[in-house]
């Protein structure tokens, strides 16, 4: 007997259809053959399946010739998803269901050898793909509940075993489906631990900070070791905007495909916050691997992306990111396949000046010779410099500083402003229909530049003066614009005027003293 349940697989970031054929036919010589190019994970799912049917307590016909195809047949299907659809389709086979009772549903999970359901990867692209496709129903393992559901018009069936899937099929109505609301569930999460208020002193450092949060800029620290460089990266995600539903769902299908969901969470509510080792490979800071997954600038989507001791990282690893910096995605090729995972992110790095770490320092005396400090510095070369919006330099704190008690501003009012700014941005780009739509100044192309930053007459003179002072590249003098743009956003003036100009130049100011430009 034949048939056919229908199941879902994941590409890139993306899920597909996949059409689970199982035929059971008499034969003098008994198998279990899995076909459809299935890898290790999915051919092995022949030995758990078996366990699980018969230690459920169901039969298993092992007598029999038993042949499950995954179509379509010339895509790789990898992991071990498929488990549930193929146990369903032997059922059915087996007339233990009927197969009319599992029409427009969609299966996923894996099975253990006692029967139960163990949760598996990018069940939310599934969810999303099984929407769109007109699926009515999906049946999960109860630990992927909360991502299939936030999803919304879609019955999400939550199962924990072989035996609740068969009392499900068996009658609809004896469980009520879970749906949940993605507005209400990122209005329910947590505050964050970390506050600007936390932070003494270094005023000029989080007005650069306010900045970057409110045009999306990527910006670079500077500063000897102990000033505090770390610590102010680790609250720029406070003072970002609340993710959109739109956002929070697109960070949470990476998450999902990478399994990195964390148990119990439908949906990523808060802007992620990446911070890998300088240690890290190419393919695990812009993804691929074997089985291509999402790296350390897709995980970051949509948030922060923090490198800190960047001269430390392979210099390989930090020029991959160009790509994704400037075109806010990632595509990883492979022979097989070409994959895009998208890599909308703010870039904060930050470094000493130095090996030592005290060059310039008004305390300590710095104790590296002038070649060395060249050398260390120019592992940064110098289009990734110029892809960083915002240099700012983090100084020691005085001793007075330190000492007082903080009294810096809470990053909910530094916020307050950051989102009034956005909704500027957003009014303005609200008519954009280019593929790659501005969110904010960051994202802005050169037709937008043209139309959307109006300078004033002395404002070009200071822009022209500091091309040539400077010796700017346009690539530079195009991050100047956008950054005059984005502080006039912040003063809500239309216009960029000269004072504008003058602190995004400031901003632009730093890599000339450290990297003799």
């Amino acid at each position: 007997m034949l048939s056919v349940v229908e199941s879902s697989a994941i590409f890139g970031v993306d899920a597909y259809g996949v059409r689970v054929e199982v035929n059971v036919a008499f034969s003098t010589l008994p198998a279990f053959a899995v076909v459809g190019l299935p890898d290790a994970a999915v051919n092995e799912a022949r030995e758990r399946v078996r366990a699980a049917i018969k230690n459920s307590g169901l039969m298993f016909p092992g007598d029999k010739r038993l042949t499950v195809n995954l179509a379509p047949a010339d895509t790789k299907k990898a992991g071990p998803a498929f488990d549930l659809p193929i146990a369903v389709g032997l059922l059915i086979a087996t007339g233990q269901i009927a197969e009319a009772n599992a029409a427009g549903c969609l299966f996923t999970g894996e099975l253990s050898l006692d029967g139960s359901v163990r949760p598996v990867t990018g069940v939310l692209p599934m969810a999303v793909w099984a929407k769109k496709n007109g699926y009515r129903r999906f049946v999960v393992p109860s630990a992927n509940t909360g991502e299939a559901a936030i999803v919304g018009d879609l019955d999400v069936y939550p199962v924990d075993n072989l035996t609740d899937v068969l009392l499900l099929l068996a009658d609809w109505e004896a469980k009520n489906p879970v749906r949940l609301d993605p507005a209400e569930a990122l209005s329910r999460h947590t505050n964050s631990e970390w506050d600007f208020a936390d932070v003494k002193g270094q005023a000029h450092v989080k007005r650069a900070l306010e900045v970057a949060a409110a045009g999306g800029h990527n910006v670079l620290l500077v500063g000897s070791p102990g000033s505090g460089k770390t610590m102010l990266a680790r609250r720029l995600p406070t003072i970002l905007p609340p993710m959109t539903v739109d956002e929070a769902l697109e960070a949470t299908k990476l998450y999902s495909v990478a399994g990195l969901l964390p148990h119990g969470t439908p949906i990523i509510a808060e802007r992620p916050f990446r911070s890998p080792h300088h240690t890290i490979s190419n393919a695990g800071l812009t993804g691929g691997g074997s089985i291509p997954r999402p790296g350390e600038v897709s995980l970051a989507h949509n948030g922060v992306l923090f490198l800190d001791e960047l001269p430390e990282f392979n210099r390989d690893v930090l020029e991959v990111m160009r790509q994704p910096l400037e075109d806010g995605q990632v595509t990883i090729a492979r022979a097989a396949a070409s994959l895009t995972y998208p890599a909308r992110f703010m870039l904060c790095g930050a470094l000493n000046p130095c090996p030592c770490g005290f060059f310039g320092d008004t305390l300590r005396q710095c104790t590296c010779k002038p070649e060395t400090v060249k050398k260390y510095l120019a592992k940064l070369s110098g289009p990734l410099l110029d892809r960083i919006d915002i240099h700012i330099e983090v100084p020691r704190l005085r001793q007075d500083e330190m000492i007082a008690p903080p009294a810096g501003e809470k990053s909910a009012a530094i916020r307050e402003r950051v989102i009034a700014a956005r909704a500027i941005q957003a009014a303005r780009f609200v008519n954009d229909t280019s593929q790659r739509r501005a969110y904010c100044n960051a994202h802005m192309g050169a037709k937008h530049m043209q139309t959307l930053c109006p300078v004033t007459d002395d404002a070009k003179s200071l822009l022209c003066a500091a091309i040539t002072q400077m010796s700017l590249s346009a690539r530079a003098y195009d991050r100047i614009l956008k950054l005059a743009r984005t502080i006039s956003d912040l003063a809500k003036e239309e216009v960029i005027g000269i004072a504008h100009v003058a602190e995004a130049v400031q901003y632009r100011a730093l890599d000339r003293k450290f990297w003799g430009g």
